[in-house]
């Protein structure tokens, strides 16, 4: 069995709303490791900052410190620039893909932001990139993990900006058994669905949750607290538990 823990959508920008945000998240799971129990990796699943700004990010390497493995990707309000500056001192506007092997377990974490635009794509490079880390890990599980949810999720602002989840990004999942699942973030709202005929969950937003229409006409709901995912993966299964915080 893994457990993975994920958050999503941080919107660092200097406010210490946001900031309290993240650090309550991370003190509930530093918690947990201290008191003996096993999370694998963190995944952080993009928006880290409000405006993809170098002060943001240089916010964001401050503030995300832990024991934990950390796997970071981006999303619609980050910079690819600006980010690969910050934590390689060079910046590159290429796409920010990356994995990590664990004990019977391969994370592929793929950059669905497009510069400039707030919905998302997987360029040929990613799925190309990402079907060669899967034939080189061989038979283990695979989590993918990118920020835009692949299919629409009942809110209508962010499912017009959601992922252009065309034939290459069913197939590189349909097309690998071995994949129990996909986690996104972007829409600041705990979900569970279906893409690809896996399980695909959007974790809650740090920095902020969104209503659903039927939750009347505000943008923010303002009652809810930083909330996170917790993925195990035990016998090629996901299983997913949601956690919001009531103080921060």
């Amino acid at each position: 069995m893994v457990v993975v823990a994920q958050i999503s959508d941080l919107h660092f920008n200097g406010t210490d709303d946001h900031r309290h945000r993240v650090r309550a998240v991370l003190d509930y799971l530093h918690s947990t490791v201290d008191g003996g129990a096993q999370i694998a990796a963190l995944l952080v699943t993009g928006d880290l900052t409000d405006e993809g700004l170098p002060a943001e990010y240089a916010e964001a390497a401050t503030e995300l410190r832990s024991p934990i493995p950390i796997v970071t990707l981006l999303g619609n309000h980050d910079d690819r620039a600006a980010f690969t500056a910050e934590r390689d001192g060079v910046a590159s506007t290429a796409p920010v893909n990356s994995a990590l092997r664990l004990d019977g377990l391969l994370i592929l974490a793929l950059d669905s932001s497009i510069p400039g635009r707030s919905d998302g794509y997987l360029s040929d490079e990613t799925i190309d990139w990402a079907r060669a880390q899967i034939a080189e890990a061989g038979d283990v599980d695979v989590l993918l993990t990118w920020h835009h949810p692949p299919v629409h999720l009942g809110m209508p602002y962010m499912d017009s900006i959601c992922l252009d989840a065309d034939e290459r990004v069913t197939a590189l999942v349909q097309d690998h058994p071995n994949v129990v699942g996909v986690v996104t973030g972007h829409a600041h709202s705990p979900a569970a669905t279906v893409f690809a005929d896996r399980p695909l969950i959007v974790a809650p937003g740090v920095a902020s949750t969104l209503n659903l229409p039927v939750e009347g006409p505000d943008w923010v709901n303002a009652s809810q607290g930083p909330g996170f995912a917790l993925h195990v993966i035990d016998e090629h299964r996901l299983t997913t538990h949601f956690r919001m915080l009531s103080s921060w």
